[in-house]
């Protein structure tokens, strides 16, 4: 086993620091704490007699409790995690809350999605990292973006939600307390009541009172310490279950405001173009055609849906067969011959002249002299759509100077700010309804649908405008998991122990488009995103170099689940594996070697292969370890091959994931994580010719059937840690587990995804 070498931080994470610690005190604005996340800057509103004690929960005379979820709901389970964090503190039961709308507020921004995107490694701690994380969480709180994704919303709720329900419970306490005459030290609370020595009085007849006194301050407030937690850790069923099932649910696409007409979309065949001519005459005398709207400046650069028309029409059959038949003559514009193969071929280029920004480095690549054997691999994933099951879509009203949405997304006030500047109206006169989303994986954090949908209503002569892409628009139009390639080197010395170990990789960068299109932001530098899940490796290799060169193409990418990860676990796991067959060792002992100065991810690798047992005869077990999104998952693949066929048939998936508010979801979102990862792995590929998307349906992208879906099981390792992601880190691992599994049966090591058996 190789030494742990010490950790040398590289000049950016120097500078990270130095604007932590000395930059941003020269202006004072270091100085100040973070600004406070209790209070909205307008009052709740509320209603039937309910009081606002804070900015996250509201109480109704009969008790009832109302809690603001400013996450959207995509099936990651946020609208029963979250009142769960709340409920805890306030100490009423989880059936007497509700859910309320979030308002757009700053206090409601993601915090911790800002903080994660710091390109540290997982040894390095210190006051650097700590003061660019003070940074952030500052530059966060400032900004206030509504953002779901990052798998942070348990993570960023964990503090603000239960201080908010922790200081309405001391509030609740203080008023009981003044109205008895006690001191209130002396009275606890349990199910929705304040108590002392035999009496009670419920929060629905003290609420008015306690928001009366809230001048005086809540008095001590404590949150519980987690040996007193009754809710958090429980399996709770999820509340929104039912509502999907009986049809009452409502998605984007569900939103029917009065006088609603219909919006289908043309855009640009070829990536990039721009249209030459256009002739609407030819369809206006169509049946139900209202009229056409050119978008394409509503849109930004690089933007999935690019240039194109909505056609309006009374229903969307009526503008989608109009759509089709509207004459347009495009300009193919620069992107024209641009083809995946050209970009594999540049990003090789690149990898061949070195360079790149290095993530990480330790010890010395001059440690791979001498030798017993060098490995060397080369690994590439392609583009991959999102594939979501509720098309695209978006509904908006502008009339009398003001704009309404009803939207899918995960981002409700970047949502906002498009619809206002499209318009061209105040981001107060904007409004919007965040309706259920029926698939995000990253897909609901573009705006591009809302900027179209806002274009088409200005249109519309006040009457609103619910658009909808077809399947063949979203495959064609997606903004798309990047392509990559990866390279790797590795020495081993004569005992099968890595002496050197060196990565570089490749591809474009999500965020060099996400924050010019969607925040109006530069994006310059490097992008941890693009090469997380390599340089913060859970390994403990002495000498090791991480580098990764950005090369940007006109194709439109986006942040896809797990981002980064997805593609980068599967090429570290599976070199790690290689690297093990070639010391002459199985890959899980292999693997121990190399964690056993990390004990938890020791304990998540142990319980999955304990759990898995002996492959049966036939087939063969695949195994990888991934740290994501603060989560260490191990997944063991069970696999068979027919022919060139690929069968999993068994799944187990073990988490740490910090404190588990919810055990019930976070199996769940393993399972999802699993079958999303797999569809991937086995078939997931957008490919590029001619600047056209040659992919347009699930014909030719095809998606896991229930047919093909494995077993998955899933275990919890029992953490005291705070919470930390679940939505993506059960995806990573899948891909270099099948892929493991297929070596140990075929001998074929598949170094490109999707796999496919020679």
């Amino acid at each position: 086993m190789s030494r742990r070498a010490p950790y040398t931080p590289s000049r950016r994470r120097f500078l990270l620091g130095g604007l932590a610690v000395g930059g941003a005190l020269v202006v004072g604005w270091g100085l100040l704490p973070p600004r406070q996340r209790l209070r909205t800057a307008q009052p709740l509103p509320v209603t039937d007699g309910a009081v606002a004690l804070n900015g996250w929960v509201t109480i109704s005379p009969d008790g009832s409790v109302g809690v603001v979820v400013p996450r959207s709901e995509m099936g990651q389970g946020v609208l029963t995690a979250l009142p769960m964090l709340l409920a805890e503190e306030l100490d009423v039961p989880l059936a007497m809350v509700h859910t309320l709308p979030a308002p757009i507020d700053k206090i409601f921004g993601n915090v911790a999605l800002m903080r994660d995107m710091l390109p540290f490694h997982p040894d390095q701690r210190g006051r650097a990292r700590d003061g660019a994380e003070w940074v952030l969480a500052k530059v966060g709180r400032e900004l206030g973006i509504m953002f779901t994704g990052g798998s942070t919303s348990v993570k960023d709720a964990w503090q603000p939600m239960r201080e908010a329900g922790a200081v309405a419970r001391a509030m609740l306490v203080a008023a009981a307390a003044a109205e008895w005459g006690v001191a209130a030290a002396e009275c606890s609370t349990a199910a929705g009541f304040v108590l002392h020595r035999g009496r009670r009085a419920s929060y629905g007849s003290l609420a008015a009172r306690a928001a009366a006194g809230a001048a005086l301050g809540p008095g001590d407030v404590r949150l519980k310490q987690p040996k007193d937690f009754t809710l958090i850790g429980t399996a709770q069923p999820r509340r929104d279950s039912a509502a999907k099932v009986n049809g009452s649910a409502r998605f984007g696409i569900d939103a029917r405001p009065p006088g609603l007409v219909y919006a289908a979309v043309r855009m640009s065949p070829v990536i990039g173009g721009r249209i030459a001519a256009l002739d609407t005459a030819a369809i206006t005398s169509l049946p139900g055609v209202i009229g056409v709207i050119d978008f394409s400046a509503a849109l930004g650069k690089h933007s999935g849906a690019g240039a194109g028309v909505a056609v309006l029409a009374a229903t969307w059959w009526a503008a989608r067969q109009a759509a089709a038949a509207l004459p347009i003559r495009w300009d193919d514009g620069a992107a024209a011959k641009l083809s995946s193969a050209d970009i594999f071929r540049q990003f090789a280029d690149r990898l061949d002249a070195g360079g790149g920004h290095v993530y990480h480095e330790s010890g010395s690549q001059d440690a791979a002299r001498g030798a017993a054997k060098t490995i060397r691999a080369e690994y590439r994933a392609p583009f991959l759509a999102h594939a979501t099951m509720e098309p695209v879509n978006c509904t908006a009203q502008f009339k009398d100077g003001k704009v309404r949405l009803w939207a899918s997304t995960q981002v409700p006030s970047i949502a906002v700010d498009m619809a206002a500047k499209v318009a061209g109206v105040a981001r107060e006169d904007v409004s919007i309804e965040v309706m259920l989303i029926g698939g995000g994986f990253g897909r609901r954090l573009e705006v591009d649908m809302v900027a179209q949908a806002v274009a088409a209503a200005s249109g519309a002569d006040g009457r609103p405008v619910q658009l909808i892409w077809s399947r063949e628009d979203d495959m064609a139009h997606d903004v798309y998991r990047p392509a990559a390639l990866a390279r790797f080197s590795a020495s081993l010395d004569a005992a099968g122990q890595i002496v050197a170990y060196a990565n570089d990789s490749v591809s474009g960068s999500i965020g060099h488009q996400y924050f010019p299109r969607s925040l109006g932001l530069p994006g310059l530098g490097p992008d941890k995103t693009a090469a997380e899940g390599e340089f913060d490796m859970q390994y403990q290799i002495a000498n090791q170099r991480i580098a990764h060169t950005i090369v940007d193409s006109a194709v439109p990418i986006g942040y896809w689940r797990s981002v980064g990860h997805s593609h980068n676990a599967f090429f570290k796991e599976s070199f790690i594996d290689e690297l093990a067959h070639a010391a002459g060792q199985g890959g899980a002992a292999f693997r121990r070697a190399l964690l056993a100065q990390r004990p938890r991810h020791l304990a998540v690798l142990d319980a999955a292969l304990a759990k898995a047992g002996t492959a049966p005869f036939g087939r063969a077990h695949g195994v990888a370890l991934h740290q994501s999104f603060g989560s260490i998952v191990a997944q063991v693949a069970e696999v068979s091959v027919e022919g060139k066929d690929i069968k999993v048939h068994r799944v187990v998936c073990a988490i740490d994931c910090g404190i588990a508010v919810n055990p019930n979801i976070i199996a769940q979102q393993m399972e999802s994580a699993v079958l999303f990862g797999l569809s991937a792995a086995l078939a997931g590929e957008i490919t590029i010719k001619d600047g056209r998307v040659e992919q347009s349906n699930f014909h030719d992208y095809p998606v896991l059937r229930m047919g093909q879906a494995p077993a998955v099981e899933t275990i919890i390792i029992a953490s005291a840690e705070p919470p930390e992601g679940v939505g993506e880190p059960g995806t990573p691992p899948i891909a270099p587990a099948v892929a493991n599994a297929l070596f140990a049966l075929t001998g074929q090591r598949l170094r490109s995804l999707p796999l496919r058996l020679a």
